[in-house]
């Protein structure tokens, strides 16, 4: 079975999150309304609507962190995730947890970075060497 991930969720203004979304992280504007503008968010869609941003809170335990939750990810290959931290680094994103390395030799080994878009919405991006090795326990 082929399907692709779809997500929606809230922003405060349609031109910031197309400044952030289109702009910062590169993805591609779908459809829009007045209301909603869709993304295609490295091959998976978000729907960004005009709204107020849903409640976060740092509980998540991961490794020696608390990580937002909820937040949305995204899983890279090392080198792409690594253009993608010098891009927000470039564009001055201020990060909840600064780009590193996590589990290092561990099964599941990988670099992660955590943000929040503009709106306060946490992204987490993760890079691996090989992403058959995602789900290696």
């Amino acid at each position: 079975m082929k399907a692709l991930f779809h997500l929606a969720y809230h922003v405060t203004d349609l031109d910031a999150a197309r400044a952030f979304y289109g702009g910062v992280l590169g993805c591609r504007e779908g459809r829009s309304t007045d209301t909603w503008v869709d993304f295609d968010f490295f091959g998976h869609q978000i729907s960004l609507h005009l709204g107020e941003p849903f409640k976060t809170t740092d509980t998540g335990h991961v490794g020696e962190h608390l990580v937002p939750m909820p937040h949305l990810g995204l899983i890279l290959q090392r080198a792409d995730w690594q253009a993608m931290a010098d891009r927000l680094r470039a564009a001055g994103t201020a990060f909840v947890i600064e780009p590193q390395l996590r589990f290092a030799g561990q099964p599941g080994e990988q670099w992660t970075m955590f943000f929040r878009d503009p709106f306060g919405n946490p992204i987490e991006i993760k890079g691996f060497k090989d992403l058959a090795s995602v789900y290696a326990a």
